[in-house]
Formats: structure tokens, sequence, C-alpha cells
């Protein structure tokens, strides 16, 4: 079986590098290639075009909206699916208005995501954890003022009531720290998805980056299941 992986805003294949050898044991890895794509659909489409027949899915932050749309659009092709640090509500007009403002900051200009909001992305107690902020702002330059303009471009509908509709087995992964996406908005999606199952881990919104071994651990039981 192969591996679909969906990263989160401004991130690349480096968020899961910590997790390599746990997800290596699970056949080839495919990654959804954050430099493309105009919205979450064509992102998930482009995605799907590149993907193997049947594949296990994880989706991280917005990479669970890209990953529920894969779902939806061919839920014949994911065999499991895993939701990290995800929610199932629409932007706020507040986000909505804020993510066009700073769309509409010259690309050139970009310097990477700040250092402040990386933190916020942080359990309280690894935010001086400098290597960790250097890490997370490294794959945001790798992706540039371009991207960073189109993904803040990318609209998140809420899909709550589409939930139901899930047929694969699910797994939702909440950071108990979590600052960006609550453990309640992981529990609204527990309680939609049918029979789907939580595991709530102890760090911030980074947990592929925080608790690579705890996130391995709970996948691991998952996916073998």
């Amino acid at each position: 079986m192969a591996l679909v992986l969906a990263p989160g805003f401004m991130l690349d294949d480096d968020l899961w590098t910590d997790m390599g050898d746990a997800l290596a044991r699970f056949g080839p890895i495919h990654h959804a290639d954050p430099s493309r794509g105009h919205s979450i659909e064509e992102m998930a489409a482009q995605t799907l075009e590149a993907a193997p027949k049947r594949f296990d899915l994880i989706g991280f932050s917005m990479g669970g909206y890209v990953a529920r749309a894969i779902q939806r659009a061919a839920p014949d092709r994911v065999r499991r699916m895993v939701l990290v640090a995800t929610s199932a509500r629409g932007d706020s007009a507040f986000q909505a208005q804020r993510k066009a403002l700073v769309a509409n900051a010259d690309p050139a200009l970009f310097g990477g995501i700040s250092h402040r909001a990386i933190r916020m992305a942080l359990a309280p107690d690894r935010e001086g954890d400098t290597a960790l902020v250097e890490r997370i702002h490294a794959m945001s330059l790798r992706l540039g003022g371009e991207a960073f303009r189109r993904q803040s471009l990318f609209r998140r509908d809420g899909d709550l009531q589409q939930l139901a509709a899930i047929t694969c087995p699910t797994l939702i992964v909440a950071g108990s720290q979590d600052r960006l996406r609550s453990v309640t908005e992981s529990g609204e999606m527990l309680a939609a998805i049918p029979g789907a199952r939580m595991v709530t881990i102890d760090a911030g919104h980074m947990i592929p980056m925080e608790a690579p071994g705890e996130l391995s651990a709970a996948l691991t039981a998952f996916l073998d299941a």
C-alpha cells in the first residue's frame, strides 16, 4: 500500500522528515506538491493525478482540507485517512479578509513566515527551540513568495455537514497544546465522521515535528489495524 502525504500552509516534505523510517514501512511515499494549485480542490486534483491507484492518506492542518477533498473526489481510492491538527470549520470573515490583505503583498518581498507566527504554532515549552523554528522558517523560504500568495488565497470552506459521507476508516489526531486548531475542532470531526477514532498528543500544532515518535506510534497502530 502506498502513502500520500498532504502538508500544511507553507510547509514542504521536511514536515515529515523525523517520521521517515516509521512512514517508509507502509510503502512508497507520495507528497502532495505545495508549490502548485490555486485552491484546495485544485491541489487535491493534482495530488490525485500523481497518486497511485489506491493509498492511505494523511493530511496535516491545511492538508486535512486537501485530504478530505481527495476522499470526496475519489472515495474508492482512499483505504484509510488520517487528519492531523486540522478542522472542518470554514474561514471566518476576519480570516478571509486578512488572507486577502496578505495575498496582495509583493511576492518578491516575502521573507518567510515570521518567527512570531511559527512560535505560536508550537507548544509554549517549544517556543525557544531555535533549531525547530528555523526548520519551519526554511520551508516557507523554499516555497517562496508566489506560493505564499496562492496559498493565502485558498478558501477553506467548512465541510462539517459533508463528513457523514466519509466511508473509509479515519483517525483524527489533535495536539493538546495546539493554539491554532483546538481539540474541540477535532472533536467536531470525530462526532461527524462515522466510526472515526481520535488520539490526543501532548504537543502544539506542529505535531509531526514536535512529537514525531508519538504520532508515528498512533499512525502505526491505525494503519496496521
